[in-house]
């Protein structure tokens, strides 16, 4: 087992390895007075992991008391938040109980987000599923719902208090969610790590999974210590998203979070001249992730414009330079067609 600490304005543990739900409840019991914990799943991941990880809390003493919701980025929505919300209300969870969240990054990000809002705030813990949410949604306190306008337009900053990432999880996925998964990992390697990414163009996807989460995981570490809020830095980690998530929306999110991130990476990679972009579009068809999409220039303008990380007339885009250097590109929303059309 690997233990990555994050120390922001919570310091908490990440957890890496093999075999680790059966220890929820001993690592749950930790964090000290809860008596009841709510598990938020969905109907996926619950018949797999549910009934292991309610029977380790109730091993540990926990009164445990579930909120399953329909699988899928269209739950992330404002009913689910607020059904859930009354659940919690409703099983007399108090200020000292917990929330774990045993999914991928919509029950990571749904369930936070109640964490967030719930008596102004309760605990709680991620058990991360899926490969997108073990090196990404489930370390570094973002939580939100997606809004009618936009994906993510309604969050709060919360981080977890334990962040519990059992690898064996990962062998339950499909084919296609787990490549899901590696258009994440990809960008770090692209952002901070040539180390990383020449790895995974040798192994592909067989790559040395512990290894890989545990690296992931510690470079967003890094990040999230020293730009928590998202005002800097951390914006980097957004390489592929702006446009990625314009591909979702226009796809009434019938494209993947991780194929949505690849194409837009393919873009910005392309657009910016980047010396490197060959060797990135080369990895991306490793990993079977797409790099070119059906929508023209405009439906994605027009989709972006709702990004969260517009301010005023700028959107801020992630341009890759190299392998291991990226800047953050404030670009007027003018100019932002005419780059989109360059990457396409």
């Amino acid at each position: 087992m690997k233990t990555v600490t994050v120390r922001a304005s919570k310091t908490y543990d990440i957890l890496i390895g093999s075999n680790l739900l059966a220890s929820l409840g001993v690592e749950a019991k930790k964090l000290g007075k809860a008596k009841k914990v709510c598990i938020v799943s969905e109907t996926n991941v619950w018949p797999l992991y549910g009934i292991a990880a309610q029977e380790s809390l109730e091993a540990a003493g926990f009164d445990t008391v579930t909120f399953v919701f329909p699988a899928g980025e269209a739950s992330k929505n404002g009913i689910t938040y607020l059904e859930l919300l009354n659940f919690l209300a409703e099983s007399q969870l108090t200020r000292s109980d917990l929330i774990v969240a045993l999914g991928g990054g919509v029950v990571g990000d749904l369930a936070g987000f109640a964490a967030a809002s719930y008596l102004r705030g309760i605990r709680f813990i991620q058990v991360p599923t899926t490969l997108l949410a073990a090196v990404d949604s489930s370390v570094g306190g973002k939580t939100a719902i997606d809004l009618p306008a936009g994906k993510n337009l309604a969050g709060a900053f919360c981080q977890p208090s334990l962040v519990l990432c059992d690898t064996d999880t990962l062998n339950t996925l499909s084919r296609d969610v787990f490549r899901d998964g590696c258009a994440e990992v990809i960008k770090y390697g692209i952002l901070y790590d040539p180390d990383l990414f020449r790895h995974l163009e040798v192994r592909g996807p067989d790559f040395h999974r512990e290894a890989v989460i545990t690296r992931c995981v510690e470079l967003k570490r890094d990040v999230v210590m020293e730009d928590e809020f998202d005002t800097g830095a951390r914006m980097k980690l957004n390489l592929g998203h702006t446009i990625g998530h314009g591909v979702e929306a226009k796809s009434n999110f019938s494209v993947s979070h991780g194929k949505a991130v690849a194409i837009g990476t393919a873009i910005v990679s392309r657009a910016s001249g980047c010396c490197d972009a060959e060797r990135i579009l080369s990895v991306l068809r490793q990993f079977d992730l797409p790099t070119d999409t059906e929508y023209s220039a405009s439906d994605l303008y027009r989709y972006t414009l709702s990004d969260k990380k517009r301010s005023g007339g700028t959107v801020s885009l992630i341009i890759p330079e190299k392998i291991g250097l990226c800047h953050i590109v404030p670009t007027p929303v003018e100019q932002l067609l005419f780059f989109i059309e360059a990457g396409l």
